[in-house]
Formats: structure tokens, C-alpha cells, sequence
């Protein structure tokens, strides 16, 4: 029986390597999917007894699939312009979590979101990493899903700054006036308009200013006098014989390069109920003021102001580090959190489940997550997926000569037949 059982277990590995030939080419299209290689080992019985040499005589058994090995080389990259899909360059794998809750592995990157605004994987399953609050990552906490999508919001930020880039003529006659205007916003993100009305002083080289917003904004406070008027501060700008800006009534701009304003002015509240700013009128900035007066019109360049009003999401990208940046309508960047990725000491331990996804044993060790680009781990690539690096030309020469293993191993066995079949005939 041994004559028909060598040739056997040769069919069967032949087989074997057939079924991982077809398996690869069928996922030559499959992203991230890996190429599988079989590796064979000989079966021999050793005897009981020795040649004249002492040497053991024996005999071979035939073969056996001793490992399936998987080529974690890295794919082709391959650009796909959406948002979702992500690609890890170099080692690492994507944490998902499936249904029951465990944690899978995957190089396949073709992320979509679902109803809730989650990124998942074609089969369901939840891509994790490491939450963001108010744009600020936290990497010492769980993993957790990521949101990318419906119900994402940027928080409201008070402004606390602003700037205005302008010039005071300075042929103007006194009393000659001029405005800035510009936007700020309050605690809770609605914008109030200020401005700034610059009025020629007869004193030479020097101009008040009149900080101001719209009365519509405020309401006096309580049990208190109905105040004046909805000025937020007042002051002189004192200008050298070159137009430079050299005080304040705080003082040189030296020493005192930012006016202070209070917001809303003394015995008014927010209408809205926001709490009250304290705002710097930066005068300075690279060391130059911003504030000039020469002989050409009055006018302003530009303003700027560092607060923002709440925003929905309108587009996100994937740094290489794996922060998710999201875009929103009121102009913020913010994070909104950040992939992580697995590593592993031995990644052949690792058992494929389907669906691109492997899963860790003692084989493998544990996962040891973190962040992309450190510890070892490869960069994630936004708007990207990595293809399956199965390589058709080789596949094909393997599907020859394990076809050829096939057939020689087929023929061995109805050689045998045919022997055995002489035998028995030779007996009768």
C-alpha cells in the first residue's frame, strides 16, 4: 500500500498548491489582499535496520503541506481621490472591530462611511483609533470608532485678538474721520461687528479713536443705569514725522504694544447671553505697527480677528501620521482623531478570517498599537488604497508546475495499478 501512498500525498499537495494558485489569482483584484505560498516537506519512515556501513536505511514517504507563508511586501498604491480610503506605506496593519466586538487586522484600506458617520470597512466593520475633543488627539485613551461624517461639529471659539492693517491720512483738516470695521465673536460663536472710528486731532500727528459696537447686540444690565452709549473704548494714536505709530494712550508701543477692550462695554450684557470678552488690539506685528499715517487716503487693508463660530464638517483628509483633519464651514482645521496601527513581532503567526482580515495568536504575539510612523510602523496615505501584490506572471508558472506535479504523481499511481494488477494476475 506504501506504493500507492507516496503517490498520493503527492497529489494531494498538488492539490494544495493548486487551490492557493487559484485562491491567489482569484484575489489578483482584491485590495490589500496578500499572496500565499505553500511550503512542502518530505515524509520519510525510517527503518529498523542498518546497512553494512551502519548507516540507517530509508525509505521515503511521499510529501506534506508543511506551512502556508503569506507575502506581506507592500502593494501598489494605488490614488482613488476619496476621502475615506487609506493605505499604509511600509509594516502595519489597520485595527477594525467586528461584530462580536474583537479586534481584526487589515492591510485593505477601501473605507466608506456608514449612516452615523463612522468609517467602516465593505463588510461592516468599524475602523479604529484614537479620539479627538475640540481638535486635540488623545493617544493615551481606548480605542474608539471614527466619526468623519453626519453630526460632526467644530465648537464655537471667542476671539481673544485682533488686528487691523490701516492708514490715516495725514493731510486730513481736524475732525476729518475714518472707519475700520471688522468682525469678532463671542462665547458662544455669533459674530458682532466692531468698529473703529479714527477722527483727526488738532494736536499735530495725532488721531482719537472710538471703539464701538451695534446697540442690537446688548441689553443694560439689570437694576442698573441705562448707560450712555455702546462704546467699548476710546484713546489717542500718536504717529512720529515719518507716519510711524510710536503711542497710545496705554502708552509707547514699546512698551505697550496691544490695547486691552472689554466686551461689552461697562453696564451691558450679550443679548444672547455669551459671556463677556477681553480682546487685544494688537498694534504690532513683526515688529512693525499696523497703523500708519502718510499724506495718501485714509483706508484699511486688511483685518483679522482669531475667533470662529461653530461649524459642520465639509471635507476631511488623512495625514501620514494618521490624523484625520477635518475642514469646516466656519473655517476651522481641526482633528478628528487619528488611525491607529498594529504591529506584530511575528506577522506568518497571523490567521487569515476572511474578508482581508487576519486576526492575532500566540503564533503572532499581541498586537502592539500605535500611532503611524513610529515604533516601526509604516505612514498612512489618504485617498488611497494598496493592491493586492499577487503577481500573475509567477502564479502561472506555479499553476505549471504544480499541474505537473499533478499529472506525474497521477501517473505514478496507475503505473502502480498496472503492476499491481500483473502481480495478482501472475499469481492466479
Amino acid at each position: 500500500m506504501g506504493s500507492f501512498s507516496t503517490p498520493l500525498s503527492g497529489l494531494t499537495a498538488a492539490q494544495g498548491q493548486l487551490q492557493s494558485v487559484s485562491n491567489n489569482l482569484a484575489n489578483i483584484d482584491t485590495d490589500g489582499f496578500k499572496d500565499q505560498t505553500l511550503t512542502f516537506s518530505d515524509v520519510f519512515a525510517q527503518a529498523g535496520v542498518t546497512n553494512g556501513s551502519g548507516d540507517p536505511l530509508q525509505t521515503g514517504s511521499g510529501v506534506a503541506i508543511s506551512s502556508t507563508d503569506s507575502d506581506f511586501t507592500e502593494g501598489n498604491l494605488n490614488p482613488t481621490g476619496t476621502a475615506s480610503n487609506m493605505a499604509i506605506s511600509g509594516d502595519g496593519f489597520f485595527v477594525t472591530q467586528n461584530s462580536s466586538g474583537l479586534q481584526d487586522f487589515t492591510r485593505a484600506g477601501d473605507f466608506s462611511t456608514n449612516n452615523a458617520g463612522q468609517l467602516i470597512t465593505p463588510s461592516g466593520e468599524l475602523l479604529l483609533g484614537y479620539p479627538a475633543v475640540n481638535g486635540v488627539v488623545n493617544t493615551a485613551t481606548n480605542l474608539q470608532p471614527l466619526q468623519v461624517g453626519t453630526g460632526v461639529t467644530s465648537p464655537a471659539v471667542a476671539s481673544t485678538s485682533m488686528n487691523i492693517s490701516a492708514n490715516l491720512d495725514a493731510s486730513s483738516a481736524t475732525g476729518t474721520t475714518a472707519t475700520s470695521t471688522l468682525p469678532v465673536f463671542d462665547s458662544l460663536g455669533a459674530p458682532h461687528t466692531l468698529s473703529v472710528t479714527y477722527t483727526k486731532s488738532a494736536t499735530p500727528n495725532t488721531w482719537t479713536y472710538s471703539v464701538t459696537m451695534p446697540t442690537a447686540d446688548l441689553l443694560p444690565t439689570p437694576a442698573a443705569p441705562v448707560p450712555a452709549s455702546e462704546t467699548i473704548g476710546t484713546g489717542t494714536l500718536t504717529f512720529n514725522s515719518s507716519g510711524t505709530l510710536t503711542a497710545t494712550t496705554a502708552g509707547t508701543i514699546t512698551a505697550a504694544p496691544a490695547i486691552a477692550l472689554t466686551i461689552p462695554p461697562t453696564g451691558f450684557t450679550f443679548a444672547n447671553g455669551a459671556a463677556a470678552l477681553t480682546i487685544n488690539w494688537d498694534l504690532v506685528t513683526a515688529g512693525t505697527p499696523t497703523i500708519t499715517q502718510t499724506s495718501t487716503a485714509s483706508s484699511t487693508s486688511a483685518t483679522n480677528t482669531n475667533g470662529f463660530a461653530s461649524g459642520t464638517l465639509q471635507t476631511y483628509a488623512v495625514q501620514p501620521n494618521g490624523t484625520i483633519s477635518g475642514t469646516f464651514t466656519s473655517g476651522q482645521t481641526l482633528a478628528l482623531g487619528q488611525v491607529a496601527v498594529a504591529s506584530f513581532s511575528n506577522v506568518q503567526g497571523l490567521v487569515a478570517v476572511g474578508n482581508n482580515n487576519y486576526q492575532a495568536n500566540a503564533a503572532s504575539g499581541p498586537s502592539v498599537i500605535g500611532v503611524a510612523g513610529t515604533g516601526g510602523r509604516g505612514t498612512v496615505i489618504g485617498g488611497t488604497v494598496e493592491q493586492s501584490n499577487v503577481n500573475i506572471a509567477t502564479e502561472f508558472g506555479k499553476l505549471i508546475v504544480a499541474q505537473q506535479a499533478y499529472s506525474a504523481n497521477a501517473k505514478t499511481i496507475t503505473t502502480f495499478n498496472q503492476v499491481s494488477q500483473a502481480t495478482i494476475a501472475i499469481l492466479q
